[in-house]
């Protein structure tokens, strides 16, 4: 037996989400955090790195193994760093080439949410979706009806706090959640057409490759391939579509596979969690908190939609997004990199919690209303109060915190970025009366809030907090103070340093670096203080005075020690 769906929507709970509105949230939330900043600590500055290395360098073979000082990339990737690369080449000389490296992966950023979008509209029109019909007629149409659950889904993915973490880094990470999303809307398009959703299918599986994926790409290729064997959930089911799917699946599988074996790009770095409890409630403390507010949306469509679970086949709107979230978590649980493999689950997240929506009782509504209204109100009245208190020094605590955090960071005001947080603040004030008066049996009500407010607290902090988080964040204060007290040699030796810190040498002070040795080539030496026991058997310590040691003003435990080389006897 068949049973109906959850969801009872009415036309009327399908009003269009006005397309200005969502486009300027898209916007508010792309923006900040492209704009204005140095690249920061750890993984954003080297990535940077690389495609600095890179596009300082013909194309070639150097371009297939990319190194900073003969130092490989911790992620086996080369699309990322390639289009980082591309992109300062191809800037004009007055654009810095570290915004220039941002700008591909901004467009990755707008393709996650475009790709969401779709993937989540194209899943709410198959049949195993749709709402229950209405003896006498007024049921949701099917167009409306999965339009206003990709709203409801975009909104959700927007408002999730993973998201806001990695999607304005130049790393591998919003490489793969864009190439995943790519491919989660190719495998949900699948059913209503086949050139198009195969080529966004082939494009997402060989970037995920090229990104550092593999191994991920292959399991989603395969798995998006045995579904299409099974699925039945289907607008046009022909087997001779079906079977040309599979191919064709299986054939940007191979294409993945083989693009990975030829580049070396297999390598496995698995690392399963202890069995400690302190691990598995770190991991559990990871989920809470990174997939908010999306998981208790997906505990809920497990449960009204329990039913339709025993029959995936027939539902595909639901076993697309649990395989993509299976192998998303099954990642997480068995990499070292746990956040950001737990990135590319966010697309099925978010889907999964757009279905939950046409099934939620007024009052939970009410209550994630309330929440996030009182929730996100208070940020931004924290961030308010402690920018007032940075830039007049009242209150006095705020500021004498931030100058005990922060020590040397002299606050100063930027009116543009307060302008911008200004009319951030006062679109906030609009959405929260727009949305208590109109639109209250939209199905995808609920989102707005969340959405609104995650999106308005990243724009405070990108606009009033962006001196001090860029101040605490990157390497260019320790830099800038090497610089004064070497007075800006032409090369520099370094022992222990990692990536970071040697990408920001090169960077930020324009630094020749070079590998320790017992050959004297500079006139300094810079050692990682933790690799100081190590540096005898690098570099002849006759040769070298020590000279000082240099802070991050932000982090006590970073330190670098520099020597001078001895004058010549």
């Amino acid at each position: 037996m068949i049973r109906p769906t959850p969801a009872i929507v009415a036309q009327s709970a399908v009003r269009r989400l006005p397309r200005l509105a969502l486009i300027l949230l898209c916007m508010a939330y792309v923006l900040p955090g492209y704009f204005g900043r140095e690249p920061w600590k750890n993984a954003d500055i080297t990535a940077f790195g690389y495609m600095l290395e890179l596009s300082g360098t013909p194309m070639g073979p150097t371009w297939l193994a990319p190194s900073i000082m003969h130092l490989e990339p911790e992620v086996d990737a080369l699309l990322p760093y390639w289009l980082g690369a591309w992109a300062i080449k191809l800037a004009p000389a007055w654009l810095a080439p570290d915004f220039a490296a941002r700008l591909p992966f901004g467009l990755m950023l707008v393709a996650v949410l475009v790709a969401t979008w779709y993937g989540i509209y194209h899943l709410a029109r198959s049949a195993g979706a749709q709402p229950v019909a209405f003896a006498f007629g007024g049921e949701a149409e099917p167009a409306d009806y999965a339009r206003a659950m990709a709203d409801g889904g975009l909104l959700g993915l927007i408002g999730c706090l993973g998201l806001a973490q990695f999607s304005h880094e130049t790393t591998p990470a919003l490489a793969q959640l864009c190439f995943t999303a790519l491919t989660f809307y190719g495998l949900s398009a699948l059913n209503r057409a086949l050139a198009p959703p195969l080529v966004a299918v082939g494009v997402g599986l060989v970037g995920l490759t090229l990104s550092g994926g593999p191994a991920v790409a292959a399991l989603l290729g395969v798995g998006g391939a045995l579904h299409g064997l099974i699925d039945r959930d289907d607008a046009q089911p022909d087997d001779d579509q079906r079977r040309w799917r599979v191919a064709g699946l299986l054939l940007a599988t191979a294409l993945a596979a083989t693009l990975a074996t030829a580049l070396g790009l297999w390598q496995w770095r698995l690392s399963p969690p202890g069995t400690g409890w302190r691990e598995w409630r770190g991991l559990g403390r990871l989920f809470l908190w990174f997939t908010w507010p999306l998981w208790p949306l997906l505990l809920w469509t497990l449960w009204r939609w329990r039913h339709q679970l025993r029959d995936l086949p027939r539902n595909r709107h639901l076993a697309l997004p649990l395989l993509f979230l299976l192998v998303a978590v099954s990642t997480t649980l068995l990499t070292p990199a746990s956040d950001r493999s737990l990135l590319l689950a966010l697309p099925a997240l978010a889907t999964l919690a757009a279905f939950a929506l046409p099934t939620l009782d007024r009052s939970v509504t009410a209550l994630i209303d309330w929440f996030t209204l009182l929730f996100f109100t208070g940020c931004a009245l924290i961030i308010w109060v402690i920018w007032i208190s940075m830039q007049t020094g009242f209150p006095r605590q705020p500021a004498a915190n931030v100058a005990k955090l922060a020590p040397g960071f002299e606050p100063s005001l930027q009116v543009l970025a307060l302008a911008v947080a200004l009319a951030g603040t006062i679109g906030w004030i609009w959405l929260v009366r727009w949305r208590v008066g109109r639109h209250r049996s939209a199905i995808w009500k609920s989102m707005v809030l969340p959405a609104g407010g995650a999106t308005l607290c990243w724009l405070l902090l990108m606009t009033l907090w962006l001196p001090v988080l860029d101040y605490a964040r990157s390497y260019a204060p320790m830099v800038q103070r090497i610089l004064v007290l070497t007075d800006r040699p032409a090369c520099v030796q370094v022992h222990g340093l990692g990536r970071g810190p040697i990408a920001a040498l090169r960077f930020h002070g324009q630094l020749d670096t070079r590998p320790a040795t017992r050959r004297a080539d500079c006139p300094w030496l810079l050692v990682d203080a933790a690799d100081a026991p190590t540096l005898p058997e690098a570099v002849d310590l006759s040769q070298w005075t020590f000279q000082a040691r240099v802070r991050r003003p932000t982090d006590r435990t970073e330190t670098i020690l520099l020597y001078r080389r001895n004058a010549a006897p």
